[in-house]
């Protein structure tokens, strides 16, 4: 029997424990961090290279689990101060050293490796030079069709081309990519620093060009996401 005059056993709602915020934290950026060491990393594009296809300001999206490169793809690479060294050198500075080991965990801020955004151009073994008669670049003595190309370099069939005087500075001689190597051209090609742009203009010898090792591919450009009317894929 109960008791009529009792008050109803009501159970309170237990409250949720919450995390202390810096475990909070820590655990989001390690979320963070293994979604871009694994899936998709986020850059942006520094310098006017590959304009028109990316302008200065663009955020992109590399997919990490791509490890396959095909000629015509927008890849981003890294280096240290040149493209020889594979990071920066150390900073002197500890926080700025924090701040780096920070960048290199969760891709965010400045990290130890520099990155560069390119056209891959030439694989491996492959033989790669310019110009045509009509100014294109050649793959295996096959010329290139690169909607993609803006501002290209003067070139003038008869008059300032590959075998003027002087010389076209579209023109550079018949490189080979070593093995495991890739080489890589800016789309914007007067305003590109890229792997033959000590061999403009040159005659001979292909040890002026230098390449990106394979393994310092992060991965090809899969999606454009900044600014918000530009979002989309790349032009191949």
């Amino acid at each position: 029997m109960t008791d009529a005059g009792a008050a109803p056993d009501v159970k309170t709602p237990r409250r949720r424990r919450r995390l202390p915020w810096f475990t909070e934290v820590l655990v989001a950026l390690v979320g963070v961090a293994l979604v871009q060491a694994f899936l998709v990393k986020p850059f942006g594009v520094p310098s006017q290279s590959m304009e028109n296809t990316l302008h200065i300001g663009d955020r992109i999206l590399v997919n990490r689990l791509d490890h396959g490169v095909d000629r015509g793809d927008v890849v981003v690479f890294g280096h240290g101060s040149s493209w020889q060294e594979r990071q920066l050198p150390p900073a002197p500075n500890p926080l700025t050293r924090a701040v780096r080991w920070v960048g290199d965990l969760t891709g965010i801020g400045p990290s130890n490796t520099s990155y560069t955004v390119k056209r891959v151009i030439g694989l491996a073994g492959e033989r790669v030079a310019c110009c045509t008669t009509d100014g294109k670049v050649t793959v295996d003595d096959r010329p290139l069709e690169e909607p993609y190309v803006f501002e290209d370099l003067p070139f003038v069939a008869g008059s300032l081309d590959c075998s003027s005087t002087p010389r076209s500075t579209r023109c550079f001689p018949e490189i080979t990519v070593p093995a495991d190597d890739l080489l890589v051209l800016g789309d914007h090609r007067s305003q590109s620093a890229d792997s033959v742009i000590g061999c403009r203009g040159a005659t001979e010898g292909g040890e002026c060009a230098r390449f990106v090792p394979l393994t310092r591919v992060v991965g090809p450009v899969v999606l454009r996401f900044w600014p918000p009317g530009d979002i989309g894929g790349l032009r191949h």
